[in-house]
């Protein structure tokens, strides 16, 4: 993710050096004039409106204007239609009466004057636009052969400046160009080699002049494009020649070069401007045209390939730039090269122009005059307009080559010098004066300014000053007890104080104080720091799929006391203006998403000071475009070659094609899946059954999902043939005990390779019978041979044949015949019992004879069925009920069902422990004593000898001694008398027989003050409704006191105590010592354990 960062570093250089450089003298003082604005050296007109040539200039008295045209004085009182504006140096002549503009051409050059010099303008060359007609001509009819070259030349009139050549049909439509045909940079139009399609009767060349804003065209010309081959086929079949036509078709042929015409050619171009190069090729296949530099790389960031590369174009051309180029055009045939030197000279451009220079009386000082060019440009020097050699003698002023020196001046030595620097391809004209005064200081900056920079950034107080001498510039902060130096500070020549990495410390009252030896000036700024603007939740890469929704979010900081504006831009642009697009005060929600979203998403914050962006990329994923162009190709008896072309993958890679068919034969309609390749491929080999319809189509498959189908591929058929396979998953079984039942699993349509399709069924018994019998059947996958003997083994096979013959030989399967019932029962069947709730029974088993079938096992009957493994002849019996009597009977069984059972063998389970009690309950049978009931088991297992009954105190640390009592099996209740309060009592009972003891059933009991409470197991000290019960009456009873004491506080009386005073209460009455017994209690079941409270 870029996040690029808000740097005023540059700007606030490029300022000081601004600051550095200009020399301005405040217009209230005495000053040379200074030439602010004139009309461009090459200056064209639009010859329908009137003439404007710029001079403007100031200086203190205010200039006058003079002209000169083609180095004459130009006389404006001559010409009335020549008028200057007023308090300006500006010409306007009015040529709106049918003045031809060209009367006015000519080099016009504006003097500005007052007492202290002359500054004079560059010399402007004034023409008017021209754009003239194009000559009228006749243009033949072309007729070119298929695959030569072909050249329609333009040669537009010569304008003022050049037009701009395109060329169109008669309906202003734009002639389609590529790489076979282009426009040439002198406008011609190029065909490397002419096609069909070339042939049409308006290629028209159009001249736009900019100037005029006009359009001329030059006559149509008509092409027509022939194609012998055809031409030469058709009228040897008409007239019976084989070659009517001499010329023979055009052969392909290696790149020549068109333009340049010879193999080495010049160009020369000056620094600053733009290099064209063009190589343009006929050949057949059409040329392609590539670029290179001998001993050097082609400048990128300069250089554009335009024209379908035929055009190499160089912006601001630098002496680098010099060198030898080359083009190359190759086909398949050859290749061809040509050498462009190219050579850089160069008009003359400054180093260090003049710049004005204000002197006090006595100072000495220097004006530099330093260009460069290519050749060398020679400087001259001009005082007031002459050359400076023509003017007076001056001793305090002497001439050093590009340098004026100036020593000991005096007052009236004020003028404007001018520096001319030129060479062959042009020149340069700069003026600045000498001012001569003696003035103190004043500042020129506002007072009291208010900066304002973001923390760590560098920044720049103003302390702009003028004075002669010039005056010398100190700092102060806050207060002027200390003079402000350091590293921290950097103190430049035209008073400015830099403050390289700007901290809150730096805040505060600066005042800057300016001197010389005539006075002293002060003045004061004042700056704040602020907290620079950080995106802190920068926007995220996001891939979406169209329709979805997607949300960017751009969270940031910035100093309080600036007021920030959130911007979003897509691809550096404005967001589009449609309402999907919603901006929040942090994210930005793109509703419906489409493909046109996909782009660079940014967020900017700004204030006035600062800026912070971060930005993300958005990916709009689907599905991919549907395959097409399906083409068959290689055909083979079983095989044919597909290719296709891939669809657009919409952002996410196909990573598979799947492809699938469709049989018109058997099956139309239904589409099934052939095969799958990887994405990366566009061709697949496809194996094919015979006797099939095919028609092939094509899916793509990416991480959204599958394209849609391509269009069918054309049908392809293939050749009936023998089937290749048989069916599979022969089998053989019998369902009745005289039978043989054979199944298969059918061919698929696909499989039949031919019509006719029938099955072989063939079958012989094992070991018996050494024929085959055999039937074929067809549309079927079973059949049924009936008459077999019970249960014998039979070899099976099934073979596939169609109207073409037979299929391969198959393999043969062994089955069964079908099984009858067992037709005896197992013998010497015994039980033998383990315990009270097992019991083993052996068996002896069955003769093989009488299984008729396959023994799958042995059937025990009892109250519920219990089977063992045909290899068994014993088995336990579990999860017997005790002291109960069975009877069981033994079966063996096979695929048919049961044979006889054998006899019924009865036995007997011993006695086992009891189950548990049915229910145990304590009830309150008066205020000291507790009734336990309790039910019998329903599980008694036996004879019921008695219960043991258990109880014990079950206090909260520990439990209290273990009380049993043996009751007799027909008592179903006990009574425990006086019982203590307040006590948890834990009851146990249990049932038992003359094997033991059953299980215990448990219940706990407490007895609290007046009432006694029965709860299994369950603490109401922990329950949570209790304590929030408890809390509530606890809130209340507070805020009753609350009440109570404000009200006593107030000396009045209150209802309740009114009462109490009147009546008093029987329920709270003082105790005496021996009055301290306890209440009643009473005791509750757990079913009454809800609804108890408690009382006092």
């Amino acid at each position: 993710m870029d996040r690029p960062r808000d740097g005023p570093l540059a700007l606030l250089l490029l300022f000081l050096g601004h600051v550095i450089t200009a020399l301005e003298v405040p217009l209230d003082l005495p000053q040379p004039p200074t030439i602010t604005h004139q009309s461009p050296k090459d200056y064209i007109i639009d010859p329908r409106e009137n003439i404007v040539i710029h001079c403007e200039a100031k200086g203190k008295p205010h200039p006058s204007f003079s002209w000169t045209r083609n180095g004459m004085h130009f006389d404006m009182d001559k010409d009335p239609k020549v008028l200057m504006k007023p308090h300006s140096g500006t010409l306007v002549m009015d040529i709106s009466g049918g003045e031809r503009a060209e009367a006015y051409e000519g080099v016009y050059q504006c003097s500005a004057h007052n007492e202290l010099g002359t500054a004079v303008s560059s010399s402007i060359v004034l023409r008017q636009s021209r754009s003239p007609l194009w000559s009228k001509e006749r243009i033949s009819p072309i007729i070119a052969q298929k695959g030569q070259s072909l050249i329609l030349h333009c040669r537009p009139p010569a304008g003022l400046p050049p037009p701009i050549i395109f060329w169109m049909d008669n309906n202003f439509q734009r002639l389609p160009q590529s790489r076979r045909v282009s426009q040439a940079l002198n406008g011609d139009l190029y065909f490397s080699n002419v096609q069909l399609e070339d042939s049409r009767s308006n290629y028209i060349c159009y001249a736009r002049f900019p100037h005029t804003q006009t359009i001329q065209q030059k006559q149509p010309i008509s092409v027509r494009v022939l194609d012998m081959d055809s031409l030469n086929d058709t009228m040897a079949d008409y007239f019976n020649d084989t070659d009517l036509f001499s010329d023979k078709p055009v052969d392909e042929r290696a790149p020549v070069f068109m333009v340049p015409s010879e193999s080495v050619s010049s160009k020369m171009v000056l620094r600053g401007e733009i290099l064209e190069m063009e190589c343009i090729a006929d050949g057949l296949p059409t040329p392609a045209i590539s670029w290179v530099k001998r001993n050097s790389e082609i400048p990128s960031g300069r250089a554009s390939f335009l024209s379908f590369d035929k055009t190499l174009r160089i912006t601001d051309v630098s002496e680098a730039d010099a060198g030898e180029y080359r083009c190359i055009a190759n086909n398949r045939h050859g290749s061809v090269h040509h050498t462009i030197r190219v050579t850089v000279n160069a008009a003359p451009y400054w180093i260090s122009a003049p710049r004005n220079l204000v002197l006090a009386p006595k100072e000495m000082g220097i004006i530099t005059c330093r260009a460069a060019g290519h050749p060398k440009p020679s400087i001259h020097w001009l005082m007031n307009g002459l050359p400076i050699e023509n003017t007076p003698k001056d001793p305090s002023r002497s001439v050093e080559g590009d340098t004026l020196i100036f020593s000991e001046v005096q007052t009236g030595s004020s003028a404007v010098y001018q520096c001319n620097a030129s060479n062959q391809y042009g020149y340069l004209l700069s003026n600045a004066f000498v001012s001569v005064l003696a003035e103190p200081p004043r500042v020129l900056t506002p007072p009291n300014i208010v900066y304002q920079v973001i923390m760590n950034k560098p920044m720049l107080l103003e302390c702009v000053t003028f004075g002669s001498p010039v005056p010398t510039i100190t700092w102060f902060k806050d207060s002027r007890s200390s003079m402000l130096e350091g590293n921290a500070y950097v103190f430049h020549e035209n008073g400015t104080l830099e403050i390289d990495m700007s901290q809150p410390s730096n805040s505060g009252k600066y005042t800057c104080v300016a001197r010389n030896n005539l006075g002293i000036s002060e003045n004061h700024v004042y700056l704040e720091v602020k907290e620079p603007t950080r995106i802190l939740r920068p926007p995220e890469y996001r891939e979406v799929q169209r329709n979805r929704d997607v949300v960017f979010e751009c969270k940031a900081k910035h100093d309080p006391s600036l007021v920030p504006t959130m911007t979003w831009l897509k691809d550096d642009g404005e967001l589009p203006d449609d309402e999907r697009f919603r901006v929040d005060s942090d994210s930005l929600t793109i509703t419906d998403v489409t493909e046109s979203d996909a782009g660079t998403y940014t967020c900017i914050m700004n204030t006035t000071l600062d800026q912070d962006s971060a930005s993300a990329q958005l990916t709009v994923v689907e599905q991919p475009g549907a395959p097409t162009d399906l083409e068959l190709t290689d055909p083979g008896a079983r095989s044919i070659q597909l290719t296709w072309t891939p669809g657009e993958e919409h952002n996410s890679p196909i990573k598979k094609f799947l492809i699938q068919y469709e049989d018109a034969l058997h099956q139309s309609g239904v589409w099934h899946n052939l095969t799958e390749v990887p994405g990366t491929k566009t061709t697949a080999h496809l194996k094919l059954s015979p006797y099939v319809h095919y028609s092939f189509r094509v899916l793509a498959l990416n991480d959204v999902g599958f394209s849609h189908p391509s269009m069918p591929s054309h049908q392809y058929r293939t050749s009936p043939a023998a089937p290749d396979e048989n069916p599979t998953e022969v089998k053989g079984h019998g369902t009745e005990h005289n039978n043989l039942v054979i199944t298969w699993k059918p061919l698929m349509p696909l499989q039949a390779n031919g019509p006719g399709l029938q099955y072989k069924v063939m079958w012989r018994q094992q070991g018996i019978e050494k024929d085959w019998t055999s039937v074929s059947v067809a549309n079927v996958s079973k059949f049924v041979v009936s008459g077999t003997p019970t249960f014998v083994p039979y070899e099976v096979m099934v073979q596939a044949l169609n109207d073409y013959g037979l299929g391969p030989k198959p393999g043969a399967v062994i089955g069964y015949s079908g099984e009858d019932f067992p037709s005896a029962a197992p013998g010497d069947v015994r039980v033998l019992v383990l315990n009270s709730t097992l019991a083993e029974v052996r068996w002896s088993p069955v003769s093989p004879e009488s299984v008729r079938g396959r023994l799958q096992g042995y059937k025990v009957q009892l109250s519920s069925h219990h089977i063992f493994s045909p290899n068994k002849t014993s088995g336990k019996l579990p999860d017997l009920l005790p002291y109960s009597v069975y009877s069981l009977r033994v079966t063996a069984f096979n695929g048919r069902g049961e044979g006889p059972s054998s006899v019924p063998q009865r036995f007997e389970t011993p006695e086992g422990v009891p189950g548990v009690p049915s229910f145990f309950k304590v009830s309150a049978l008066d205020l000291d004593s507790l009734t336990l009931e309790w039910g019998p088991p329903h599980e008694r297992n036996g004879r019921l000898t008695g219960y043991t009954f258990k109880y014990q105190i079950d206090s909260k640390n520990d439990l209290g001694l273990l009380e049993e009592l043996d009751l007799p099996s027909n008592q179903s209740s006990f009574t425990l008398h006086n019982l203590p309060h307040s006590t948890r009592y834990k009851f146990y009972i249990s049932a038992r027989t003359q094997r033991g003891v059953g299980p215990t059933l448990t219940e706990e009991a407490v007895t609290v003050l007046d009432r006694a409470m029965v709860s299994p197991q369950v603490d109401i000290a922990t329950q949570g409704w209790f304590i929030g019960l408890m809390s509530a009456i606890a809130l209340l009873i507070l805020i009753l006191l609350i009440i109570c004491f404000i009200k006593r506080n107030k000396g009045g009386k209150y209802p309740v105590k009114e009462k109490e005073d009147a009546h008093g209460d029987p329920e709270i009455q003082p105790m005496k010592e021996d009055d301290i017994t306890f209440g009643e209690y009473s005791v509750f079941t757990v079913s009454e354990y809800s609804s108890a409270s408690f009382s006092e």
